[in-house]
């Protein structure tokens, strides 16, 4: 009996593909990050507190999968960001906010800006989630008219909780996800 390699070529050109796409998500998240980074060091040259957090996970939730039919974008926190963020978030009213993102191979890359004018205080949260899973949230924030972005910990600990009215910001092409 004879060993057949003809699909050893198929394996390898799926792994050369995988690498190229792992590699293409992790540039396209420094980038995320080093964005986040100069937009926090944009507003401390301005005279602003700025604190930033790159998300563990993030991922759009609608009213169907989240706690007590909760909606929008959940980031979960690193432990060593959750506490400073917590406190920041109950010393001030984040009543602004604007987001930035950018879209590669259907994985929506973006930061978050949470502003408190008053205090001068903005949180920048960066974070990531796969495009096709946005749907159901998108549909929510139509009958809402207003989406959330979510900060919590690990265990589901909400840190902070925003209102958005202008929720298109953080979905590109929205209108392809509307019925």
């Amino acid at each position: 009996m004879t060993e057949s390699h003809e699909g050893d070529h198929g394996v390898e050109q799926g792994a050369q593909r995988l690498a190229a796409i792992a590699e293409t998500m992790k540039d396209a998240w420094a980038r995320t990050i080093e964005d986040m980074r100069a937009r926090a060091d944009a507003y401390e040259e301005q005279g602003w507190a700025a604190i930033t957090v790159a998300a563990g996970d993030t991922a759009p939730e609608h009213p169907d999968a989240g706690p007590a039919g909760r909606f929008g974008f959940v980031h979960v926190l690193p432990g060593d960001t959750a506490s400073e963020i917590r406190e920041t978030v109950e010393d001030g009213e984040f009543s602004e906010y604007d987001v930035f993102r950018a879209t590669t191979s259907g994985r929506v890359f973006l930061v978050t800006e949470l502003l408190d004018p008053d205090s001068r205080t903005v949180i920048c949260v960066a974070g990531s989630y796969e495009l096709r899973t946005v749907g159901p949230l998108v549909a929510a924030a139509d009958e809402a008219g207003v989406c959330y972005t979510h900060l919590q910990t690990l265990d589901g600990t909400v840190v902070g909780s925003f209102e958005h009215e202008d929720y298109e910001k953080f979905v590109p092409q929205v209108e392809s996800f509307r019925d």
